[in-house]
């Protein structure tokens, strides 16, 4: 499947060294101002060849909006959007053309499908991410107008733990590290592993505030799930906490309970959703990315013949994929909101009727 969400939906299309990437938008109310500086501004957070932190490919991911769109308003039908790659080296792959890289989709989807585009993953690179930011900044600029905010960084990089989180210092750093004092010992992390040809996992933590009470169905489409799924759908991304999450299972029920005033929650051990529903508190989702397979050390591996290999892979690669996949769980998280927003809308009668009577 390649489109996400019931009512606010968001289809992807493209490969890392294809022509185009790009999303189609679906459920997008007309009458919206579509800020395109706003939509670029939120891909320029996510774009490659920034630093020394991040691959070297260079995109300048320069949205365009194809559909949609008149005179600076969203007209309610599909909102299509295309950013073309320019940077494409496909010969760096040639010499992994019929082999498994370690780490990758390509095993899975050689034997699922028969082939597979090998020129950087094809579909499975982490390039179609930048597909989700535009999407999540469509949703964004929804979203606010509703009180609706925001926020992502990185607490953690190969287990270094941020302190305390400052949701605003991350637009300072140029590993969007949520904790200045530990942020040195981050970078460091980071370059150690890039100058052993090495890569390293990290976490991204993202907030949500100013929800209403109530998003997310009681079931089958629960907030705290649907989080979960849009977040374990990002490349790389290998375990999702909401709230206390793992923690909360070494807790007593009283240490983990939110205590209720007239004033609302003492402390947000839920993360913000309780039975799968928004409480009105943020949103709190830890993101666990692994460590960037592509590495340049020869690995053990096998071809498509299923002949022993030893693989030495070339390219440009992110040697931490958590700092700029931080930016795309954020973007998840509005699509997420703004689908549940829009679903939220018909579940009782007085909202009906204040809408058609």
């Amino acid at each position: 499947m390649n489109r996400f969400g019931e009512r606010f939906t968001i289809s992807t299309f493209g490969e890392s060294h294809g022509k185009a990437i790009g999303c189609l938008l679906d459920g997008v109310p007309a009458g919206l101002e579509i800020d395109e500086a706003f939509i670029q501004g939120e891909l320029n957070r996510r774009k490659p060849g920034q630093n020394e932190f991040a691959t070297a490919r260079k995109e300048d991911d320069k949205v365009e909006i194809l559909s949609g769109v008149f005179e600076g308003l969203s007209t309610g039908t599909p909102i299509m959007m295309v950013i073309y790659n320019t940077d494409q080296k496909s010969g760096d792959y040639s010499n992994v053309k019929d082999i498994f890289r370690p780490g990758h989709a390509d095993f899975t989807y050689f034997h699922k499908y028969g082939l597979r585009d090998y020129r950087g993953g094809g579909r499975s690179s982490a390039r179609e991410t930048a597909a989700r930011v535009a999407g999540g900044a469509v949703a964004k600029l929804m979203l606010s107008q509703l009180g609706i905010t925001f926020q992502s960084g990185i607490s953690a990089i190969h287990g270094i733990e941020a302190q305390s989180l400052d949701f605003n210092y991350p637009k300072n750093s140029p590993i969007y590290a949520l904790d200045k004092s530990v942020e040195e010992a981050q970078k460091a992390a980071i370059l150690e592993a890039k100058n052993a040809h090495d890569s390293v996992g990290g976490v991204a933590t993202v907030k949500i505030s100013g929800l209403p009470i109530g998003l997310g169905q009681g079931l089958y489409y629960k907030l705290d799930a649907v989080l979960g799924s849009a977040m374990m759908g990002i490349n790389a991304v290998k375990a999702v906490e909401i709230g206390e999450g793992i923690r909360s299972s070494e807790l007593l029920a009283s240490e983990n309970n939110d205590p209720i005033t007239p004033s609302g929650f003492k402390s947000n051990h839920a993360g913000g959703i309780l039975g799968g529903m928004s409480n009105g508190d943020d949103v709190i989702v830890r993101v666990h990315f692994k460590p960037t397979p592509s590495i340049f050390i020869d690995q053990e591996s096998t071809n498509t013949h299923n002949e022993s290999v030893s693989v030495s892979l070339k390219g440009r690669h992110d040697p931490c994929v958590a700092v700029r996949g931080s930016v795309v769980a954020e973007s998840m998280a509005a699509l997420v909101v703004a689908d549940m927003i829009l679903l939220n809308m018909g579940s009782t009668m007085s909202g009906i009727k204040n809408y058609y009577v």
